[in-house]
C-alpha cells in the first residue's frame, strides 16, 4: 500500500501540498484489518486516527439496553478517529471491517511529536480536522435538532 496515495485520496489532506503529504507519510504505519476484525472498539482508550484505502469500515455503538446499533459506514478516502489526534480519551463507537479493509494510522503520540518540528503541516491538518467536523455537523443537523427538542 502506498501510504501517501491513501493520504492524498482523503478530504482531510486536499489542500496538502506533496511536501506536505510526505510530512505525515512519514509517520503514517500501513495497516490491514481482515473481514470482522476490529480496528477500535467504543469505550477502550483511542490513540490513532485512520485513513481508509480500501475497503469498508462499519462503526457501531451500543444502546443503554446493551444492543449494537449500526451507526453507518467509512470507505476508501474516508478517516475516522479524527479526535484522537486531539486528545487521548475513550472511543465513541467501535470500527469493524465489513470487508478486508487496508487502512494509514497516524498514532497520536507520533503526530504530537511532529507538532515541534513541522507546527505549520500539523496546523493545517487540525484546520481540515475542524472543517471534516463542521461538515459532519451541518449534514446532521436535523438529526441534532431532534435531539435538543427531547427531554
Amino acid at each position: 500500500m502506498e501510504v501517501a496515495a491513501s493520504l492524498k485520496a482523503c478530504s482531510l489532506f486536499k489542500d496538502f501540498t506533496d511536501v506536505g503529504i510526505q510530512i505525515f507519510a512519514a509517520i503514517g504505519v500501513p495497516r490491514a484489518f481482515p473481514k470482522g476484525s476490529t480496528l477500535f472498539q467504543e469505550n477502550r482508550p483511542g490513540e490513532s486516527l485512520f485513513i481508509i484505502s480500501d475497503g469498508k469500515v462499519r462503526l457501531s455503538a451500543r444502546n443503554p439496553a446493551g444492543e449494537d446499533v449500526a451507526l453507518g459506514d467509512v470507505g476508501a478516502g474516508e478517516s475516522l478517529g479524527e479526535m484522537a489526534l486531539l486528545q487521548k480519551g475513550e472511543r465513541l463507537c467501535t470500527a469493524t471491517a465489513a470487508t478486508d479493509v487496508t487502512a494509514v494510522e497516524i498514532r497520536h503520540a507520533d503526530f504530537q511529536k511532529l507538532t515541534a518540528q513541522k507546527p505549520q503541516a500539523c496546523m493545517k491538518l487540525l484546520m481540515g480536522i475542524v472543517t471534516h467536523f463542521g461538515q459532519k455537523v451541518r449534514d446532521n443537523r436535523e438529526a441534532m435538532k431532534s435531539l435538543v427538542g427531547k427531554t
